[in-house]
């Protein structure tokens, strides 16, 4: 998206799976093709001042740090003229920038005390609820991707007790996500953001007896199942209210209308604008496609 598109603001933030539910990394600025980024990672995202570890200058004011910048900026301009604008080099008098900006627009966009107080009620409270407000101050910002995980570790891959551990879980998840929707809904931002909301697969439908290893002593859970499960759209060119698809009935395996890997790649793609079958990318110079040669888009679900 970046690099077809290019940024409306140089700030791109992802969910961290490394990290735990309250981490956010920070994606920033380009290298040298021009969008390829640096991670850098976020702490607890109470407000904009825990944003990062010192990310605020003690010493130095930001009107301050401007000018200083503006300053280095005209001799770097010098120096890129000598080597030819190297874009090595470019990538790293760009940084300069990029850091400044980080202290200016992300410590703004993570601080959700700047939201009236019906606002955040709406969200809740929570991590996840947190991070739903967030996502949305940083779309109104021009983010162009936002991810969010849900919960610390592997909260979800219930081995174990699924149906009390699922139950909490979609708990923590309920009200953030609703008031996500409406937010974006009454700021007039749903129809142009896609929401999607799901994971790399499954649960099966029978009981996992205990095994020896890690699920030792475990009981009423469920292994993992990507023969068939489910994921869920919203915004962005989606026909709300739609289930495409559908399970057999034992709810193993997709039976109807199966939708591959392929197949939501290329509507998603399309959602956002893209033809699939035309981006493209050379790997031992051969063109390749994110959706191969099978995917297609899923017209059914688009509105």
């Amino acid at each position: 998206m970046t690099k077809d598109y290019g940024y409306e603001i140089d700030m791109l933030p992802v969910g961290s799976g490394e990290k735990s539910g309250d981490a956010i990394a920070l994606r920033y600025g380009n290298s040298t093709d021009g969008y390829k980024v640096m991670v850098v990672d976020g702490g607890t995202l109470e407000s904009g001042e825990k944003l990062v570890e010192h990310i605020k200058n003690n010493y130095t004011s930001l009107p301050e740090q401007r000018a200083q910048l503006d300053l280095l900026q005209q001799l770097n301009t010098r120096h890129a003229l000598q080597r030819q604008r190297e874009g090595q080099l470019e990538a790293r008098i760009q940084s300069f920038e990029l850091a400044y900006r980080m202290q200016m627009d992300a410590s703004d966009a993570f601080d959700v005390s700047k939201e009236p107080e019906h606002i955040r009620k709406m969200y809740g409270d929570g991590v996840h609820a947190r991070q739903c407000l967030i996502a949305r101050r940083l779309l109104e910002k021009g983010v162009r991707f936002v991810q969010l995980w849900h919960g610390e570790g592997q909260p979800w891959d219930n081995h174990d007790d699924i149906e009390v551990n699922h139950r909490r879980l979609a708990k923590q998840c309920d009200q953030g996500i609703g008031a996500l929707l409406l937010d974006l809904k009454q700021r007039g931002m749903l129809e142009d953001t896609l929401v999607i909301w799901g994971g790399e697969f499954g649960r099966t439908p029978v009981v996992e007896l205990p095994t020896a290893g890690a699920n030792a002593g475990k009981i009423n859970g469920r292994d993992h199942n990507h023969w068939g499960f489910t994921m869920w759209m919203a915004g962005g060119g989606v026909k709300g209210g739609t289930a495409y698809g559908a399970t057999d009935e034992w709810g193993f395996k997709a039976a109807e209308n199966p939708v591959h890997v392929h197949d939501l790649q290329a509507t998603i793609l399309h959602l956002l604008g893209f033809d699939h079958e035309k981006l493209t990318f050379r790997y031992a110079g051969r063109d390749f496609r994110l959706t191969d040669v099978h995917g297609h888009v899923v017209k059914e679900i688009l509105a």
